[in-house]
């Protein structure tokens, strides 16, 4: 059982080490950075193409319906029918909008939650990075997602697109103040702002994988629900999907958006939902930790579980009106995760003060 838990690590070590024989360091550093970074953009597409899937399937049964049946054995290949329509379907942009800024907006919503995963660990060494500052490094590669919003909603010259960025840009900076608070809650805990080391600080005996985070009460559930819920505004998810607002500004900021560009808001969106259940899972839920199976098959697993619970929000609750949302943002959540600290500060200062 360690050969196997130990088998992706071993692997990275075994090529480190070959490369080295033969290339000087810095070139081998390259080359072993060029790796992690092949490997999330081949992963997290593969992702992307299982969770549109799993959504449909989930969100079906909740509304009592069957869901994709068609395409393959339980429709199975539907989204690989739904990447050749986005590759195919014509790009259509307005003829008044900016067009850079048209071209642009999808990108940068796209390609930043990619980024983030560079100091996500998904097993015992498998990590692209391992930065002392690494929860730090999600919060400021990941933040930038809501000027790509606005530029979607700028670019298009329209003013229902306009109206759903401005939305988008006010509810990404209300949630992204408790989501940052209930962070420095965990990093109080763990001492670290180390994605490896925060993992590692929830060893517990038996290594049962649970993570005592999520039970150091009231602290930890508070924290936990603090973060989960800003998660969930944050990738605009229902009930917080209002810069989208199917029912009352056609589409939001991607309403002029047609074809791929469409389908890369759509991939920034559904990996922006993994990265965050990703990041729960390692702050809150004790990352790869288990007992068992490969550490990376626990860490999937408690991802995925995660990723269930965001979906099964989006097919149970309604949308939120926009006063309710920030006021749920500044009038609850923030008070909640300031006193959540000032409460952690308390109980570290007894356990040190008592040990």
């Amino acid at each position: 059982m360690d050969a196997i838990n130990n088998l992706f690590p071993n692997l990275s070590a075994a090529l480190d080490s070959l490369l080295r024989r033969f290339l000087p360091g810095t070139v081998v550093d390259i080359v072993m950075m060029l790796v992690s970074i092949v490997t999330i953009l081949l992963l997290l597409p593969v992702v992307f193409l299982i969770m549109t899937y799993l959504e449909r399937k989930i969100v079906a049964r909740i509304q009592d319906r069957w869901g994709p049946n068609r395409a393959g054995p339980w429709g199975i290949l539907q989204p690989f029918a739904d990447m050749i329509k986005m590759f195919t379907k014509e790009d259509i942009v307005p003829a008044k909008a900016d067009k850079i800024i048209h071209f642009l907006a999808p990108v940068i919503v796209a390609a930043l939650p990619f980024i983030a995963f560079t100091v996500i660990p998904f097993g015992r060494g498998m990590i692209g990075r391992d930065l002392n500052i690494g929860i730090l490094f999600i919060v400021a590669v990941t933040s930038p997602a809501a000027i790509g919003i606005l530029m979607a909603g700028w670019g298009s010259n329209n003013k229902y697109s306009l109206l759903g960025g401005m939305r988008a840009v006010a509810q990404l900076v209300s949630y992204e103040v408790p989501m940052g608070l209930s962070i420095l809650v965990i990093v109080m805990l763990a001492g670290s702002l180390s994605m490896q080391k925060i993992v590692e600080a929830q060893s517990g005996p038996g290594n049962l994988g649970i993570g005592w985070f999520i039970f150091a009460i009231p602290v930890g559930p508070i924290a936990f629900f603090t973060y989960f819920f800003s998660a969930v505004a944050e990738t605009n998810r229902a009930p917080f999907d209002i810069p989208e607002g199917e029912s009352e500004i056609v589409a939001g900021y991607h309403t002029e958006y047609t074809g791929m560009k469409f389908g890369l808001f759509q991939m920034g969106e559904y990996v922006s939902v993994f990265g965050q259940s990703c990041i729960v899972t390692t702050l809150f839920f004790g990352g790869w930790q288990g007992p068992l199976l490969p550490p990376y098959v626990w860490f999937f697993l408690k991802a995925f579980a995660v990723v269930f619970v965001f979906m099964w929000l989006r097919g149970t609750l309604p949308r939120l009106r926009v006063d309710e949302l920030m006021g749920f943002a500044w009038k609850f959540m923030v008070p909640l995760s300031l006193a959540n600290i000032f409460l952690t500060g308390i109980l570290i200062r007894l356990v040190q003060i008592i040990s």
